[in-house]
């Protein structure tokens, strides 16, 4: 790590800020260029803490830059991961109220409700899938409390801005039909996702690391380094197979999962 504890913690301090007043912030690498992922993983728990401190309630985690494309286009080889908390969670076909967020995308993914405690390391996907109550559709809402592009210099956040700000979570919609993880092969289900009845995109699970449940080991191995695992119950977001789509207000999104049933929200 290369930041100190009290630059940590004005960093979390200014991104809780920047939610609250829904004003975004400058990237945190042009104030920080040696800043490391240790740093953007400690900012975020700082930042996950302020919230945990207001009465929020940790209710599982998510996992991000699980496909090669977005891995390719940032650089990097690892996916990042952050924190779900009770008040991120929505019903099927609720009403996202958009003035809370700043700028939303949504993302078709696979939701992992864990039955038994996960820990790494040497976490494999058969660890995974014997751990899995059931597996659900689900629909993530991204937002974004840093500002992707610098309006001085032109630059677009970095791996470690996108860390810092809890892997640009800020929403869970569950729906469809839960199953059981062997109940089908997880590579092979798919989504088409509409916005205002629009087929905007498609994408199997299988392009999140080739298998769903690759992710989640790789977040139970990675957790273990500091002494931490995935708790019984917890939901964990595996990885999106799709490409973010804007959302705007007004706008109604519905993911069909085929046998696996369909989730849908709106924006108002």
């Amino acid at each position: 790590m290369t930041l100190k504890p009290e630059m940590i913690r004005d960093a979390a301090s200014r991104l809780h800020e920047a939610e609250k007043t829904r004003t975004q912030i400058r990237q945190l690498s042009i104030q920080h260029p040696d800043m490391t992922l240790d740093d953007a993983y400690a900012i975020q728990q700082a930042w996950v803490g302020l919230k945990i401190k207001e009465g929020r309630i940790a209710r599982g985690h998510k996992i991000g830059l699980t496909s090669r494309a977005m891995q390719s286009a940032l650089n990097i080889d690892t996916p990042d991961s952050g924190v779900l908390l009770d008040d991120m969670f929505f019903d099927d076909s609720s009403t996202i109220p958009t003035g809370r967020f700043i700028a939303c995308r949504v993302e078709a993914e696979l939701a992992f409700v864990l039955k038994h405690r996960l820990r790494g390391p040497n976490c494999t996907i058969f660890d995974v899938l014997d751990a899995t109550a059931y597996v659900v559709p689900a629909l993530e809402i991204l937002d974004t409390r840093i500002e992707r592009i610098d309006a001085a210099t032109k630059a677009t956040r970095k791996i470690v801005d996108t860390v810092a700000d809890n892997a640009a979570n800020a929403g869970i919609v569950i729906g469809g039909r839960p199953f059981r993880p062997l109940d089908t092969d997880l590579r092979w289900v798919g989504a088409l996702c509409y916005r205002n009845g629009v087929l905007e995109e498609t994408g199997l699970a299988a392009g999140v690391l080739n298998h769903p449940a690759t992710g989640v080991a790789w977040l139970a191995n990675k957790i273990a380094a500091t002494g931490h695992a995935l708790e019984a119950n917890q939901v964990v977001l595996a990885g999106s197979f799709i490409r973010a789509i804007e959302a705007r207000k007004g706008d109604t999104f519905h993911a069909d999962y085929g046998p696996f049933g369909t989730v849908s929200c709106y924006f108002g």
